[in-house]
């Protein structure tokens, strides 16, 4: 990481001093502002507000549509379309949810710890390796708690299959982990369709401002796709492969204590749809860990198979391990399973309160979240260069080919 400067600590110091005081000031009754009241966005806010102690007092948006959508929830909340400007009100808030499509996310985390916030962010932290640092290092100097949304790190049968099966080291020696998350396993419903075709059609709304929505990215005019299917453009973010693996690759680094590897391959293409995205519907990734065995990724779309999971692969038995259960096959003897009902991303996001009160380092730290999307993003390059990409996990440098 790049070297801290004098001033960069004094300034840190003031900030985390002011923004401390205004959490204690509030008795406990946490502020915060939503960045990107999408879907995905109001999701998560439901869970702020359902976890009690807390005020959602700003809502942020490129489209004023949702902005409306999510006042449902925080009628009294103030309306922006600039996170910067909605920033400026610091001194009224604590924390901020960030729930932006992925290439916003490095530019508002670093804004927002700056201006001496605490942040809740969706994953996949970053679009590039590059800005992983950049928002570490805003996070460390202003000794801010910094949440990334891995909510497998907040679950508690993780946790538990992490104690009872990888530390121990019941399940042997490590050789391959395997994971999948497939897509389209159902057909969606007409009235799902019909949404989708109507968007596509859909002119460039007044009150979106589309310029602010492309931010960092090279301009192209409206695409309605491009804004409602962000998730099918490279330009965007990763695919498939930010937007699953970024949660198994995670939750393999958490449960083997391992974030360094070293090689990855990556094949796949668009075979499916037809709409003129570039992100791959079909990808099969493989990375070699410095530990020496490999992790795998698959995703398929259309494809009748186990929708989504990870399976730790040792020499004494195997775990199977996903968001409702995990299966521990022995050597010898009959599986044994252990199912849960705990919704862990309203666990991730009490941790995350727990911690912007408490000043602790939350269950998905930014370093995790960093790693994690580091990962991921090697084999985002290997699919876009076509070739094999060694990689120095302590330097964090692609190697030459």
């Amino acid at each position: 990481m790049p070297k801290l400067h004098r001033r960069d600590l004094f300034r840190a110091a003031a900030v985390s001093a002011a923004s401390y005081s205004r959490v204690l000031g509030a008795n406990d009754r946490i502020r915060y502002g939503l960045i990107g009241a999408g879907g995905r966005g109001q999701h998560v806010n439901g869970h702020f507000l359902g976890a009690g102690g807390t005020e959602c007092v700003a809502i942020c948006d490129v489209y004023a549509a949702r902005i409306d959508e999510a006042k449902a929830a925080a009628p009294d909340a103030k309306s922006f379309k600039d996170h910067r400007k909605l920033l400026e009100q610091s001194k009224d808030l604590d924390a901020v949810l960030v729930a932006t499509p992925d290439h916003w996310h490095a530019g508002i985390a670093i804004d927002a710890a700056n201006a001496g916030l605490d942040i809740y962010v969706e994953k996949p932290l970053t679009r590039t390796i590059e800005e992983g640092p950049a928002i570490t290092r805003a996070v460390r100097v202003n000794n801010r708690v910094c949440q990334v949304g891995m909510q497998q790190r907040s679950g508690m049968h993780y946790m538990k299959a992490k104690a009872e099966y990888l530390d121990t080291g019941k399940l042997g020696s490590i050789t391959m982990i395997r994971t999948c998350w497939h897509s389209g396993y159902r057909a969606p419903s007409t009235a799902v369709r019909m949404k989708q075709e109507a968007q596509q059609k859909l002119p460039l709304p007044s009150n979106l401002d589309w310029a602010r929505y492309l931010g960092p990215v090279r301009w192209r005019e409206w695409n309605p796709h491009q804004y409602f299917n962000f998730r099918a453009y490279l330009d965007f973010g990763g695919g498939k492969i930010t937007d699953f693996f970024a949660h198994w690759g995670d939750a393999v680094h958490m449960m083997t204590g391992k974030d360094d590897p070293v090689a990855c391959t990556t094949e796949g293409g668009v075979y499916v749809y037809q709409d003129g995205r570039d992100a791959p519907d079909t990808i099969h990734c493989l990375w070699k860990y410095r530990g020496g065995y490999t992790v795998t990724f698959a995703s398929a779309t259309g494809a009748r198979l186990e929708p989504y999971g990870i399976h730790f692969c040792g020499t004494e038995g195997r775990l199977f391990i996903d968001r409702e259960k995990y299966i521990y096959y022995p050597a010898d003897g009959e599986p044994l399973t252990f199912k849960t009902e705990e919704n862990i991303t309203r666990a991730h996001v009490v941790n995350f309160l727990d911690c912007v009160r408490s000043r602790q380092r939350p269950n998905g730290d930014v370093w995790f979240g960093h790693r994690g999307a580091m990962t991921s993003h090697l084999a985002v390059i290997s699919y876009k260069e076509g070739r094999k990409i060694r990689f120095n996990p302590d330097s964090e440098a692609v190697l030459p080919a």
